[in-house]
């Protein structure tokens, strides 16, 4: 290995090691948010993250069957689902992110 590599490692190591002191910037999936009262009894907390919201509404569809069977893109609501999915009766697979938007309330 040549000098000029070492260098090249030593510096990138450096750079490193002085961003370590900065904390760590929390993504808008994973910061929790305080949600409507709707919500809030959908995934069983006042704040939650977007990302664990999803996941949530996602494991509840999968135990409950509430896929298209011959469209899984298209998501059958029941009445739990209805009520943070402004009362649809389906739902396409990306519409989610967009229904569920206005229910976390942003600080101001």
């Amino acid at each position: 290995m040549s000098w000029r590599g070492c260098r090249t490692m030593l510096a990138a190591a450096n750079r490193s090691s002085a961003s370590v002191l900065k904390p760590p910037k929390v993504s808008s999936l994973a910061r929790p948010l305080k949600v409507t009262p709707a919500l809030s009894e959908f995934v069983g907390a006042p704040e939650v993250s977007r990302g664990h919201t999803m996941k949530k509404i996602w494991e509840y569809i999968k135990l409950h069957n509430l896929q298209n069977p011959t469209n899984r893109r298209q998501i059958i609501c029941d009445a739990k689902l209805k009520t943070i999915f402004s009362g649809k009766d389906t739902v396409g697979m990306l519409e989610i992110g967009k229904l569920i938007n206005p229910h976390f309330i942003k600080d101001e």
